[in-house]
C-alpha cells in the first residue's frame, strides 16, 4: 500500500512538473509586439492646434487658452492614444 502510495505521489509530481515546463514554454514562444509609445499630450496639442477637446478615455481635456485643463482620471482606466473629441469651429 504504502509503494503505490508513494508511486501515486510521484506520478502526479512529475505530471505537474511536465504540464509547468510545457506552458513556460509556450510563454516564450508568443510573438507579442510591444506597445507603441504613447504620445505626450503636449505633442498631441501641437500635432492638433485646432482641437478644442480631446481625451485619452481617462480624462477629457479641454484648451482654454493654449493649455490643457482636465478632469479626474476615472477609476481603473486603461489610458489610450489621445483622440479629439470637439473638432475645429464647432
Amino acid at each position: 500500500m504504502r509503494s503505490t502510495a508513494l508511486g501515486l505521489i510521484s506520478l502526479l509530481a512529475f505530471a505537474s512538473l511536465s504540464a509547468t515546463a510545457a506552458f513556460s514554454a509556450d510563454a516564450a514562444t508568443t510573438n507579442e509586439t510591444a506597445p507603441a509609445p504613447m504620445q505626450s499630450m503636449q505633442d498631441f496639442m501641437q500635432a492638433n492646434p485646432d482641437c478644442q477637446q480631446f481625451t485619452d478615455q481617462c480624462s477629457i481635456c479641454a484648451v482654454v487658452d493654449g493649455k490643457a485643463q482636465c478632469s479626474t482620471p476615472q477609476i481603473a482606466c486603461v489610458k489610450q492614444a489621445y483622440q479629439c473629441t470637439v473638432p475645429p469651429g464647432k
